[in-house]
């Protein structure tokens, strides 16, 4: 029991020690990453997606990322650090950020968004995880809840590998999952108010979300999911974008 214990004390102790406000989303954070090791990783991850991904050659398409981020990124006072873009063949509509400042958007969402309102949407959201450190974020959170999970793995003696896989299904369900959930709404609202800024559109956020429902095909349940359903997102968008007068 004595190192479950200890595991459960040096979380607490560190929980204590790294909770930093965020002005910017009104509530604490968790965070006991390094920024530059993170910012290696993150760097070194873009390298590898670069030279194992098939890359566009769609000098056009890439530009109109490049313009369209770079008005997001001012808006959000950014602007002071490297943007890297890359347009990435896919069949699947989708986009990503690493916290280094890159950013790397499908063709098939290229495709899929009909104005630059709505690709100014996707690179809202982008950015908003950037400013919000979600990705620190959650990798304070994974690193915390593995740490408590290997005590209770060390306690369960034999039964050890069967707790620790029982033990991080609860731990995915009930603590990280739902914590992504909340980062994606963070990041929604934050990009809907980097577009204004930027001078595009917010409703056309809702009507990105809508074509991405009626695309989607077989999605996952949302209590088992990272990221919340389409019509959670479309109806969260919906509230904050009447509240602040933009409709």
């Amino acid at each position: 029991m004595n190192r479950f214990l200890l595991a459960a004390l040096v979380t607490a102790g560190a929980a204590l020690s790294a909770c930093a406000y965020n002005d910017t989303l009104g509530r604490n954070q968790f965070l006991i990453v390094d920024d530059a090791a993170l910012t290696q990783q993150a760097d070194a991850a873009w390298a590898q997606a670069l030279r194992t991904q098939r890359i566009s050659n769609d000098a056009a398409a890439l530009n109109r990322i490049r313009n369209v981020g770079g008005r997001i990124v001012d808006a959000a006072g950014l602007s002071d650090r490297r943007w890297d873009y890359a347009v990435f063949v896919s069949d699947a509509p989708n986009a990503f950020v690493l916290p280094s400042g890159k950013i790397g958007v499908t063709t098939s969402l290229l495709a899929l968004v009909r104005n630059d309102d709505q690709l100014a949407a996707v690179l809202g959201h982008e950015v908003g995880h950037v400013v919000a450190r979600h990705a620190a974020e959650r990798y304070s959170t994974s690193a915390a809840t593995g740490l408590v999970l290997s005590g209770v793995q060390g306690v369960a003696g034999d039964y050890g590998q069967a707790a620790g896989a029982i033990g991080g299904l609860g731990a995915q369900l009930g603590v990280l999952l739902p914590f992504s959930r909340r980062d994606e709404l963070e990041a929604d609202r934050l990009g809907v108010d980097y577009m204004q800024r930027a001078g595009y559109r917010p409703a056309e956020s809702i009507a990105l979300w809508r074509l991405m429902q009626a695309q989607r095909q077989g999605a996952t349940p949302e209590f088992a999911s990272t990221h919340p359903s389409d019509t959670t997102r479309i109806s969260a968008l919906e509230g904050y974008i009447n509240s602040r007068g933009w409709n």
